[in-house]
């Protein structure tokens, strides 16, 4: 029986799961010996791959993280831990993988491949959504809608007083999250790093909208840009309004994977095992224009993702009106 196994590296996301569940059923349906790999490439590195059963996933597919857990390899990165790597899999027989990360893990099993030529297919996987190549990454989601709870709570709270709540969500140096974020949410203010803004030209204009009746804000900042504080005491010492900042940090990698992200895991899982089996040897299952398709992994690792340039501009408008 062909043995193919499955593993998670870097950041965990909400939807990981659903697709491990995927991935056994599938695996066996197809006639496939499904393995799971622990804690990402330190578990390859370790040896820490089992067989994987129909149990293992039973109850899963509505928890946030990952039942096989996930690493940060540093030791990957070295060509002798990757040789043990590639021989713990020749060992086992396994000669087929299905990686779920971002660009970091991508980039790694790029190497990998080149190095050991063993078969694989990426699943795009982060909350940062700054994969090239792909207008969707699992697990973002169900981080877009833990978002949008919290900034509508926090808009109960600031709707009661006269103050300015800063938001600040994750998404390393890629404002997608934010961006979204701040469009679905009605914030007033977007600060993203693919966006230039003017502070002088935002006073003049909120200066005019709470003398027509403004009386709080909201504003949403992505982290790379790494003002947040700043923001809320310009806020207080410019606009004159009592400022509090929320780093909603780690809450957004977790949570219960909502309908969409589970029939993205589902999906995303099926077509990257039907290209093992047809032959494909080195993609990645990417979704744009309301379509799957896969690419080469040298076209995605080859620039780094930008933001839709329709999504820009009405970010753009939402900071000049």
């Amino acid at each position: 029986m062909n043995k193919i196994a499955i593993l998670c590296s870097g950041g965990d996301v909400s939807g990981m799961n659903p697709a491990i569940k995927r991935f056994v059923e599938y695996s066996f349906n197809q006639g496939l010996e499904p393995y799971f790999v622990y804690g990402g490439y330190e578990g390859l590195i370790d040896n820490i791959i089992k067989k994987a059963v129909y149990s293992d996933v039973t109850g899963i597919i509505h928890r946030g993280g990952t039942k096989i857990y996930s690493a940060r390899s540093t030791r990957f990165t070295e060509k002798k831990y990757r040789q043990i790597a590639a021989d713990n899999l020749n060992a086992l027989g396994i000669d087929k993988l299905i990686i779920l990360g971002g660009d970091g893990s991508l980039r790694g099993i790029d190497i990998f491949f080149q190095e050991h030529n063993i078969a694989f297919c990426g699943i795009p996987s982060t909350i940062d959504n700054d994969i090239n190549g792909t207008q969707y990454c699992l697990g973002v989601d169900t981080a877009l809608n833990v978002i949008k709870m919290a900034t509508d709570n926090i808009r109960d709270t600031a709707s009661s007083f006269k103050r300015a709540f800063v938001i600040e969500v994750m998404g390393r140096d890629c404002g997608y999250l934010a961006l979204v974020s701040a469009l679905t949410s009605g914030a007033e203010m977007c600060l993203i790093p693919e966006i230039a803004y003017d502070l002088d030209s935002l006073k003049k204009r909120y200066l005019k909208e709470v003398e027509q009746g403004r009386n709080y804000f909201i504003a949403i900042i992505a982290e790379g840009l790494g003002n947040t504080k700043e923001i809320s005491s310009w806020f207080e010492t410019e606009i004159g309004f009592e400022s509090r900042v929320t780093t909603l940090g780690h809450i957004q990698r977790g949570g219960n994977p909502t309908v969409r992200e589970r029939l993205m895991a589902y999906q995303f899982t099926t077509y990257a095992i039907d290209a093992l089996l047809s032959g494909k040897r080195n993609t990645v299952i990417c979704y744009n224009n309301a379509n799957f398709d896969f690419k080469y992994i040298n076209e995605i690792n080859e620039k780094t993702y930008e933001i839709d340039k329709d999504l820009l501009a009405l970010g753009k408008s939402l900071l000049q009106k």
